[in-house]
């Protein structure tokens, strides 16, 4: 214990003994410089320089850009515009493909093709009747609904498309253009519009409100103009002489949008071939326009 005490006191003294730190001129060594000091003054100095640079190195890091060099430690903004951007590339993706669906029915539209998805009268019978399974049938109810779906199987007036097309009542549309109907329309020869003849350089109108997203030239069907109006209705006008509106222009209905011609292959005479579609589908005109 007394020799614990004496090193106590020795090391003490050693601490607080003074040293003087001089700089010379080594040629007329002259004294330049002086510094006193003490092992406790160093080892305060020390701890206090080195304390200062953890201090230092720590704002640094939790401060400044130098933290997205380390590994592991991203930056929370950046993480977030990740998250964002791979959110906007979701949606992106999917309005890429939504755009491409209906670029292909727009090509189907043009060439007079029905929507190869549309479902069968069968389908639509047992869509429109589900609810029939799930009662007790009598011979009665039975025998009612072979009337039913024998009536529909063998409309000649299109009753399925007019099942599809029951939310189009509810709209007003405008006369595109007053004449005769010259060729009404028949799906079963592929002419799923109407053809009608007016006098020359009569104006063609926008039946809807709705925005320009055909305005082009073929050589079947010569200058055509597309407008797609709300719930999936769609209105086709072929065989202008001039479009008067372009891809992208919105059109409010009556609004004058093309001349009726005689241009394309398929046409036989001045007239306008007016389309409309609803749901990819097509339905008849006359059944919602009075021309």
């Amino acid at each position: 214990m007394p020799i614990l005490k004496a090193y106590r006191r020795k090391l003490a003294r050693n601490l607080k003994s003074k040293f003087r730190l001089v700089v010379l001129n080594d040629q007329t060594l002259e004294e330049k410089f002086a510094l006193r000091l003490t092992p406790m003054n160093l080892l305060v100095f020390g701890g206090t320089f080195a304390l200062s640079l953890i201090t230092i190195t720590l704002y640094l890091i939790a401060f400044t850009p130098i933290r997205e060099y380390i590994p592991g430690y991203a930056d929370v903004n950046m993480r977030r515009s990740m998250v964002n951007m791979t959110l906007k590339t979701d949606t992106l993706l999917g309005k890429v493909a939504a755009q491409e669906h209906f670029i292909e029915n727009m090509m189907r539209v043009i060439n007079g093709q029905a929507d190869s998805t549309k479902p069968t009268r069968k389908q639509v019978a047992e869509q429109l009747y589900d609810s029939i399974h799930h009662l007790e049938k009598s011979e009665a109810d039975s025998q009612l609904r072979l009337q039913i779906e024998g009536g529909d199987r063998y409309a000649l007036d299109g009753g399925t498309e007019k099942a599809f097309s029951s939310g189009i009542g509810s709209y007003s549309f405008f006369t595109p253009l007053k004449g005769s109907v010259t060729t009404k329309f028949n799906t079963a020869q592929k002419h799923y519009g109407i053809d009608i003849v007016s006098g020359p350089n009569e104006v063609i109108k926008s039946a809807l409100d709705g925005t320009v997203v055909i305005a082009n030239f073929t050589s079947e069907t010569g200058y055509v103009i597309g407008v797609q109006h709300s719930n999936n209705l769609f209105t086709l006008y072929k065989h202008n002489s001039a479009l008067l509106k372009n891809v992208g222009d919105y059109v409010k209905a009556g609004e004058v949008i093309a001349v009726i011609g005689n241009t394309g292959e398929y046409s036989s005479g001045p007239h306008l071939h007016f389309e409309l579609w609803f749901n990819g589908s097509p339905v008849n005109p006359l059944d919602y326009i009075s021309f």
